[in-house]
């Protein structure tokens, strides 16, 4: 009995490893494709589901699903300048991704995509924007007023000091 005491003490008391401190943690999968900036907004929509589909599909749990927007691209990719990013969160035994990625690879609308695997905590869904009366393109007056009194205001002397400044300096220089 005593030993059995001891390695009990000794198993809740001791510092995990670091291996196992993350296999207590739930892994996930996080993808971020981008398609292409000319793409009508429905038709994003419906790519966005499509692939949401795909992977309840191939075995995998949707966790989050955001559309983040149209973005300049740091670099030229298939002659675009800009792209629409998508990122997709999932969970499942990594089978799946695979298969996913061929279905990207395979369409023209993606230009590029990334799947990373992510451990920690999951990621809790955002909720729809679409029902919110911003997303409608309606916004309540009184946040119009809010945000103009919050943004903060140069003064003229603030702006003009930095080019007097510059001048001085260039001229001292010279």
């Amino acid at each position: 009995m005593v030993k059995d005491e001891q390695t009990l003490i000794t198993s809740i008391y001791e510092p995990k490893t670091l291996s196992e401190t993350m296999n207590d943690q739930q892994s996930y999968y996080e993808t971020m494709y981008i398609l292409r900036p000319d793409i009508a907004e429905d038709q994003v929509n419906n790519h966005i589901d499509k692939y949401n589909k795909l992977l309840g599909e191939f075995g995998g749990t949707i966790l989050d699903s955001q559309m983040r927007g149209k973005r300049r691209l740091a670099y030229q990719i298939k002659k675009h300048r800009e792209g629409i990013y998508v990122q997709l969160s999932h969970q499942g035994d990594g089978q799946h991704i695979f298969k996913i990625e061929k279905a990207m690879r395979i369409s023209e609308d993606v230009i590029r995509y990334m799947t990373v695997k992510q451990e920690g905590p999951l990621p809790t869904p955002r909720p729809s924007t679409k029902s919110s009366p911003q997303a409608n393109g309606k916004e309540n007056p009184e946040t119009k007023v809010e945000s103009k009194e919050k943004q903060p205001v140069l003064s003229t002397d603030a702006s003009t000091s930095g080019k007097d400044d510059t001048e001085t300096n260039e001229n001292g220089e010279s």
